[in-house]
């Protein structure tokens, strides 16, 4: 990864380009983030970069935390995300990175939590038929038959059954930075990414970006 920023989604909206052509984009508020640690092959292993972004008063953080900005001479953040980069000799701790690391045009990933559904079933979550609707059939939204009687007297593993939906970690690959706004701290994003809004986000450059 060349480099990486956290943001927030704050909703989708519809730009016009120089054609007049409608573009719906998804604006993302890239407030400045704070370099909180910086990780070197020497002391960690490999080379990353860690992020803050948000403020947070002290009594919703624990101790560690707290020391953990206390040791880099930072206000407390809310939220941290490390970053994997090719290079860290650039980064030191307490440097800002905005949004401006991005250009237009540019292909990024972005990557975070998927809306949560609760407990669905199989029509829903996997996209199964319904039985018939008539009120003698008796089998109308049930996930089917098991199929298994003595042999092999249980249910194979990967069946699609009822469960927990959706607040799965998500990545959108190759996604196309539209505009950025440094104005607002805002960078506008070509189609949907994942999550609500107010969703925390991770934007990276793109590692299969096509010419």
């Amino acid at each position: 990864m060349k480099k990486g920023i956290i943001a927030k989604k704050v909703g989708m909206t519809q730009i016009f380009d120089e054609k007049g052509n409608v573009i719906p984009v998804t604006v993302l508020d890239a407030t400045p983030n704070i370099v909180a640690q910086v990780k070197t092959k020497e002391t960690d292993g490999y080379q990353a970069i860690q992020l803050g972004f948000g403020e947070i008063k002290d009594k919703h953080i624990n101790k560690p935390e707290r020391g953990h900005f206390a040791k880099a001479g930072l206000s407390n953040k809310k939220h941290l995300r490390e970053f994997r980069l090719e290079t860290v000799e650039t980064y030191k701790v307490g440097d800002e990175v905005k949004a401006d690391i991005f250009e237009a045009g540019e292909k990024i990933d972005v990557q975070g939590t998927s809306k949560g559904k609760g407990f669905q079933g199989v029509i829903k979550r996997h996209g199964q038929h319904r039985g018939p609707m008539g009120h003698g059939s008796m089998y109308h939204r049930r996930p089917g038959s098991m199929g298994s009687t003595s042999t092999p007297g249980r249910v194979f593993k990967g069946k699609k059954l009822p469960g927990h939906m959706g607040k799965v970690t998500i990545t959108i690959q190759n996604l196309e930075v539209v505009k950025v706004d440094m104005d607002k701290n805002a960078i506008l994003v070509k189609g949907s990414v994942p999550g609500p809004k107010g969703a925390i986000l991770k934007v990276k450059s793109a590692v299969k970006a096509t010419k």
